[in-house]
């Protein structure tokens, strides 16, 4: 490849990115990412999770399937390196650990505003949120940092990458209090399929312990 054609492509691809002079405000671009949002009722999506942690050190990657529908039901299904599931029905959110046999069970409402609920659709990007743009991991994509206008126990801030043109969600970072951070890619994401309140039924399998709020 000649030193021109590179360059050619080097100008068409930069030509194709917003830049730092003429991007929308971040606050604009939150907006348009609730709007965009709003209307899906539900998704499907893979997904790889790497956590880092603060104080230890420690390194973990996850992957599995989520499917998500509006509002509050969530159905995480890790499958590698080992199984497990995080299931909201929007009333009670199940933990379920195969390798131990138990199912950790929990009321929704009394959850903080994680994450997973800002997916679910019961949190509001562009009211909940101070943005800023932060550089994005891959190029083609841009991202967000989301903090959150009241402190959350949970989390420190957010950050959402995404394509530029679809606004598609390809990853989210959760950065917690203590510096570690969990980012969740994601890929094959499908909307609007039309997902049943059944497909996030949960029901503790016979032989399992089954921990409350009430136990802990």
């Amino acid at each position: 490849m000649t030193r021109r054609l590179i360059l050619l492509i080097a100008l068409v691809v930069s030509a194709a990115l917003p830049s730092a002079q003429t991007r929308k405000p971040p606050e604009a671009l939150a907006k348009e990412l609730q709007a965009r949002y709003q209307p899906i009722r539900d998704f499907t999506a893979d997904f790889v999770q790497n956590y880092r942690g603060g104080v230890l050190k420690t390194k973990t990657q996850e992957s599995g399937t989520v499917a998500v529908k509006k509002p509050g039901k969530m159905r995480w299904t890790y499958t590698k390196p080992e199984r497990k599931e995080l299931v909201s029905d929007g009333v009670k959110l199940y933990w379920y650990e195969p390798e131990i046999k138990q199912v950790t069970v929990r009321d929704v409402d009394n959850l903080a505003s994680t994450p997973d609920q800002f997916l679910s659709g019961r949190g509001d990007i562009a009211r909940d949120f101070t943005p800023s743009y932060v550089d994005a991991p891959a190029s083609g994509s841009v991202s967000l940092k989301l903090i959150p206008r009241r402190s959350e126990p949970e989390y420190e801030y957010l950050i959402v990458t995404l394509d530029p043109v679809t606004l598609q969600i390809r990853a989210l970072t959760a950065r917690d209090h203590q510096g570690g951070e969990s980012t969740f890619t994601f890929t094959n994401m499908k909307e609007n399929k039309g997902l049943s309140d059944k497909d996030f039924a949960f029901r503790p399998p016979r032989g399992v312990t089954v921990v409350t709020d009430a136990a802990r």
